[in-house]
This record gives structure tokens, sequence and C-alpha cells, in this order.
């Protein structure tokens, strides 16, 4: 019985792409802690993300143009083990990209906090969460990165003090740490990464042994490394040498 209403209410999120709790509770005639705990299991499974006051289908997190990512649930899931790291008061900034996207609807809507950000999607969807105050920096639009990029101040970010910077890359390997392949990308990020407290490196494992054109951080400068379980075993042996705090997803 359990298992089947759990399947319908997967379907049922995917049909309507964007649901409330209360919705839930009405169409499936349950309270709303039988819910959370339905939500709950699918949120383990990847397939739906959580937003403010309801869920979403996974698909709806990642922009049309990026359906086909390879690993939605990886990401996700990436995503919300980064969000149990934001406290009350934090000053963070989080990247663009498509795995750091996938934290704003993991983030706990009754804490407080300063959100710094560049992406379209972070600031759409912070926009809507009361306790959060937004703060967007880049001076012009990427569209295929969904991003603002570039400053018209070089030391515009110097203003801020990031508790923790949640940060993406193109590619991350041993030799030529955290990487992207945009100039101006890379103003922002080497900024923001030199300044933050704390630097966390989210990324699948897709994205390790790669390098492109311009290093922002190495990769010994990343307090906390959010990956999925295939890591390669020369990265796992380098965050031990080097500090980094290492946590992978379980799927």
């Amino acid at each position: 019985m359990k298992t089947r209403r759990i399947q319908e209410i997967e379907a049922y999120i995917h049909l309507q792409k964007n649901v409330t709790l209360d919705e839930l509770c009405l169409t499936f005639e349950v309270s709303k802690n039988t819910i959370r705990r339905d939500i709950n299991e699918l949120l383990r499974k990847g397939t739906i993300g959580k937003v403010y006051g309801g869920v979403v289908s996974a698909l709806e997190l990642i922009p049309f143009e990026n359906r086909n990512v390879k690993h939605p649930g990886e990401k996700a899931e990436i995503g919300r083990m980064a969000a149990s790291y934001i406290e009350d008061q934090d000053l963070i900034f989080i990247d663009s990209g498509t795995t750091t996207r996938m934290m704003i609807d993991a983030i706990d809507p009754n804490k407080t906090l300063t959100i710094l950000t560049n992406s379209l999607d972070i600031i759409n969807s912070a926009a809507e969460m009361p306790n959060v105050d937004l703060i967007v920096i880049g001076s012009s639009y990427k569209r295929d990165t969904r991003s603002f990029v570039g400053l018209d101040n070089p030391r515009a970010l110097e203003r801020y003090n990031v508790n923790k910077a949640f940060m993406s890359a193109t590619g991350v390997s041993l030799a030529h740490g955290l990487t992207n392949s945009d100039l101006l990308e890379y103003e922002i990020k080497k900024s923001v990464a030199a300044r933050a407290e704390k630097l966390f490196l989210l990324a699948d494992s897709s994205k390790f042994g790669r390098s492109t054109l311009l290093t922002y951080a190495a990769l010994q400068d990343v307090d906390v490394l959010l990956t999925s379980h295939r890591l390669p075993e020369e990265y796992t042996r380098f965050c031990l040498a080097h500090d980094i705090a290492l946590h992978q997803s379980p799927r």
C-alpha cells in the first residue's frame, strides 16, 4: 500500500511539475506527517526536489537546454549535502552550474541568511524565500550558462565577507585544480574563492581528471569536497593528504 502510494505521488509530481504539500495531502487523503515521510523517500531517490512550501519534479530543477545533463539524481544529492552545511546568519556564495543550482531547493526555508550569486536560477528561487537577503553580482548576462558574468569594478567583491562559497567547475584535476573556460566567469570565481572563509566544491565524478583553460583555485584550497560515489581513488588520497573533508553521495 505504502509503496504504491509513493509511486502514485511521484507520478503526480512529475505530471504537475510543482505541487504544495497541502495539495498532496488533499489529493492522497493522508496527513502532512505521512506526506513528509513519503517525500523524504523520493528525495533520497533523487527524482524530485524540495522548494519553499512544496516539491518539484527533478526535471524542473534543470533548465530546458540542460535537461540532457547526466546523473541528475547524483547532482540533486550533492546539492542536498551542500545545503546541510548552511547555518543561520551565513553569508554564502552560490556559483552558477547544474550541480550548484540543485542546492537552493534543499535549503531550510526557516534559516535566515544572505545569498550572493551570479546564477539566474538561484536568483529566481532565492527571490521567493522570505528569510533570504539576495545580492546579485555580474555585469552582463551569459545565456548558455544562465549566469551573470564580468565585474565593472574588479574590487567589487572585496566588500563582502563570504562565510562559505559553494563552487562548481568545468574540470577538476590534481595538476591544474579547479578550472573553467570563460574569462568573465573566471574573474568572479577567482575573487570569491580567494575571499571565502570556507571553500566548498560541488562536482560529480565526470568532472575529475579534466582541465580547461583557466584555473581559479588550487585543489588543495578546497575545504569540503562534495561529489558522487565514483570518485577516482587518487582524489580520495589527495583529500586525505591535504585535510579536505570528503563527502560522497550514496549513489
